[in-house]
């Protein structure tokens, strides 16, 4: 699993899971960080969520280790609490990451005192940092290699190699909280159970091809920048702190620096 949010990663994830743009996002944060009326008066429902760390507090582990035990089973919960370690070199890590205040707080239970927006960007936050307490998940993986060419070369010395490779979800771990989903920037699918190679190959069998179908890729150029990419990529850069990435994206589009299309800018 990832660590729980940090400004960065809380922009990107709501930017990509939830549709919401930088500044949008960081506004219900406040709110939710400044306090929600849950029958009870009005409650902080989450920690700074302007922060550069990905540390948690050792009382908040705790409570999450109980609560997953309880609600998940002990097969979910590692050995010893996760630790993670932030990948800013000038992170200064003075508040923890963004977290639930009390993780029994759960989005189900908060959902009636939430507006739309607000109850969707708990459930995220709540929901990263119990799957960052939880183990991995498990995939069987199986792949085959086919070694193709005319049939009295050597299988070793055929000139054209196939691979297939499948995988099954065995264990759900961390994902049974917070699945994976793709995220459109990296161009790549998120792992999940795929089509398995056929169950009677066996080893050093002989088979025949049918066709070979030659195809020529190109290089593609790097995608454009959305509002999650360009926080990415201004953490990466070292380029303002967790406090101005929200503004520094507002002021492009305000003054016309950049227009967004589409979700790119």
């Amino acid at each position: 699993p990832g660590g729980p949010v940090q400004t960065s990663t809380l922009q990107q994830e709501s930017s990509r899971r939830l549709g919401l743009g930088t500044t949008r996002t960081m506004r219900i944060a406040q709110e939710l960080y400044e306090g929600v009326n849950v029958g009870e008066g009005d409650v902080g429902l989450i920690t700074y969520m302007r922060t550069d760390s990905v540390t948690v507090a050792g009382e908040a582990q705790e409570q999450a280790r109980a609560f997953i035990g309880q609600t998940f089973g002990s097969e979910y919960l590692p050995a010893k609490p996760p630790v993670y370690k932030t990948r800013s070199k000038t992170a200064q890590e003075a508040h923890e990451a963004i977290r639930p205040t009390s993780v029994e707080r759960t989005p189900a239970a908060m959902k009636a005192h939430l507006s739309k927006e607000q109850f969707r960007l708990y459930k995220l936050i709540w929901e990263r940092f119990v799957a960052s307490q939880m183990n991995p998940a498990v995939y069987d993986t199986v792949s085959a290699d086919i070694w193709a060419g005319p049939a009295p070369t050597p299988a070793a010395q055929r000139p054209y190699l196939f691979r297939a490779t499948g995988s099954t979800l065995a264990f759900r771990g961390f994902l049974a909280v917070y699945g994976a989903e793709e995220d459109p920037d990296e161009g790549e699918g998120a792992e999940g159970e795929g089509p398995q190679t056929p169950a009677d190959l066996r080893a050093d069998e002989e088979i025949d091809m049918l066709r070979l179908l030659p195809e020529q890729h190109f290089t593609q150029p790097p995608p454009r920048y959305s509002e999650a990419s360009l926080v990415k990529a201004l953490e990466e850069h070292n380029i303002g702190r967790p406090s101005t990435y929200a503004s520094i994206i507002s002021t492009i589009q305000q003054r016309g620096y950049v227009d967004q299309e589409q979700k790119r800018l």
